[in-house]
């Protein structure tokens, strides 16, 4: 129950940041939208206490999610947190503002390896610091299932393992796996592939015993499912809880993902928003934050400091040939976004 007291502690700052401080225009404040869990509280506190900025602090818990809560247009964003696909549909959108990096020092942290991946998304690196990263693959029980079956995605059909199977609770994640199956991108728009997905899924559904999302590294460390589609990073969260757990990217290939900051459109304390950015990146602030999420650091600085065990971790560290089997996830169009819902909806619904 690692994240439990945090994210109850990080639900109430947020909700005292939002009622008590002054209006969207105050300068003296920086509106920050992150994913939930994504952020040491004690580090917004440090911050506030340092610059004398408060922060304004929301949460959403999936990328479609984020997207919705940004264009609803209700609360104007300083400096927002998401993957990667879904800042470069914003920046096609031109809700994106170039970053100053003369006002970010400590960018200097970030890993050019990292950088380079970045590109797939933010071609000349110019208005993302990239945050966390990491492949997503499946978390399994070794005393329950054989380490050699875990090898595919197919495990997930399998039968014995009825009522045991935990999926993302993710449009896109979730029909990754089976358009990986069908040997085909994560990024198709082939509707004939989406439809063979949903088929997949539907087959699947019965032996599937929840889509989840923040709460699948506690249900596995508790013994409570076999298998789970899953981040990388909560993987290796939830071997810290239990040492039969065992993490495997199958060799059909994956999700290669970034989580990046930006300055959005919308932003009216620039000023603050690279100030707060520039906190991030700094080396004690990354540490924080790394042992708080546990996922995958772009921060050279950090890694530099970790015990080697950490260092050599392929769960947290995937090697250069797994990420080299994996896809970033692409923008989609319009027709195919809301082809997705509609399959999503109907998955959901069955």
């Amino acid at each position: 129950m690692k994240h439990l007291v945090p994210a109850l502690l990080c639900a109430a700052f947020s909700a005292l940041c939002l009622a008590g401080c002054g209006g969207e225009n105050d300068p003296n404040t920086v509106t920050v939208l992150n994913y939930g869990k994504y952020f040491d509280p004690e580090l917004l506190d440090q911050f506030e206490e340092e610059t004398g900025i408060t922060v304004k602090y929301e949460e959403y818990e999936s990328p479609e999610e984020m997207y919705a809560k940004y264009k609803a247009g209700s609360i104007h964003y300083d400096v927002a947190c998401t993957s990667d696909y879904i800042i470069q549909k914003l920046h096609q959108e031109g809700e994106t503002l170039e970053i100053d990096f003369s006002n970010i020092p400590e960018f200097k942290n970030i890993d050019k390896t990292y950088l380079d991946y970045c590109k797939n998304f933010d071609e000349d690196n110019s208005y993302t610091v990239p945050y966390f990263f990491g492949t997503v693959g499946i978390l399994y029980n070794k005393t329950m299932v054989n380490p050699q079956e875990t090898d595919t995605w197919n495990v997930l059909w399998d039968e014995k393992y009825a009522g045991q199977i935990i999926m993302e609770n993710s449009v896109r994640d979730t029909y990754m796996v089976a358009e990986k199956l069908l040997g085909a991108s994560c990024n198709t728009t082939d509707r004939d592939v989406l439809d063979r997905s949903l088929d997949l899924l539907l087959e699947q559904k019965p032996l599937v015993y929840s889509y989840l999302s923040d709460e699948t590294a506690d249900w596995m460390a508790a013994g409570n499912a076999a298998l789970a589609e899953v981040y990388s990073g909560e993987a290796a969260y939830a071997q810290t809880l239990n040492d039969d757990l065992d993490f495997t990217v199958p060799k059909e290939g994956s999700n290669m993902w970034v989580d990046a900051w930006f300055i959005p459109k919308t932003c009216r304390n620039k000023e603050n928003a690279e100030l707060f950015l520039n906190y991030l990146c700094r080396a004690d602030v990354a540490m924080g934050n790394f042992d708080y999420v546990y996922y995958a650091t772009p921060n050279k600085a950090v890694f530099e400091q970790l015990d080697e065990e950490i260092q050599n971790d392929e769960t947290i560290f995937p090697p250069k040939e797994i990420l080299d089997n994996c896809e970033f996830f692409q923008p989609l169009d319009e027709m195919t976004t809301n082809y997705y819902t509609v399959l999503w909806e109907a998955l959901k619904a069955y």
